[in-house]
């Protein structure tokens, strides 16, 4: 395959594209192929330490002033699943992916995974076909303009952190979570839980796992009390 649209979206030409090749190989695809091939997880294993490096370095120079705890929820924001997977995908990734029949077929949290595990292996990639600076300068491009969203709409700060700690404050109360609803295939299933504060219910919210349901139905309940 010609990846030359991919490395244009990249903005950064591989010397050797068999190893953007490899980035882009899910490890499911070797079961339905016989080729003498390597999929994609040693890459993925570098990118993502060039990755925290990088992150951590520029939030470092970002803001001179903050606080260890609010860079590392700073950068916890940046370099989360939905974050980098939305990268990915903005840049064309969905259709290079070597996949599986099966996997081909994911949807949901399964591809946002997918999705943002190639991100790090192809950042693994061109740490190892152009060094530390050209990994640096595709994030530069690429992932870090995301802070200035992130600040904006505060998806740095912790929901469940922080409703917890009002909660506490306000009403002496430790919010609780159930379990509404769950419903759809394993490979994309949805999740609905409701916070409590004691006996009443606050809010409510979905997602593809408890957790993120979770987080979503904090992030309500701060929004409903007005503790944005």
């Amino acid at each position: 395959m010609n990846y030359d649209k991919l490395e244009n979206n990249f903005n950064y030409k591989f010397t050797d594209q068999s190893i953007l090749q490899t980035a882009l190989t899910h490890r499911s695809f070797l079961n339905e192929t016989r080729e003498d091939i390597e999929h994609n997880e040693r890459l993925e294993f570098l990118g993502d330490a060039v990755l925290e490096l990088a992150t951590t370095e520029f939030l470092f120079s970002r803001f001179p002033d903050a606080a260890e705890g609010e860079m590392t929820s700073y950068r916890a924001a940046m370099v989360r699943t939905e974050s980098i997977s939305a990268v990915a995908e903005t840049l064309g990734v969905n259709e290079y992916l070597r996949l599986s029949r099966g996997e081909q077929q994911s949807v949901g949290k399964a591809r946002h995974d997918i999705l943002a595990n190639t991100f790090e292996a192809i950042l693994g990639a061109i740490y190892l076909d152009g060094g530390y600076p050209a990994a640096d300068q595709f994030l530069q491009k690429h992932l870090f303009p995301s802070i200035d969203s992130i600040l904006n709409n505060a998806s740095w700060r912790d929901a469940k952190s922080y409703v917890q700690e009002k909660a506490q404050e306000l009403f002496g109360t430790t919010p609780h979570y159930d379990t509404i609803s769950e419903h759809g295939p394993d490979h994309d299933r949805e999740f609905h839980v409701a916070i409590y504060f004691g006996e009443k219910k606050i809010a409510d919210g979905r997602g593809r796992s408890k957790k993120s349901a979770e987080t979503n139905a904090a992030k309500n309940a701060l929004e409903l009390q007005g503790w944005e």
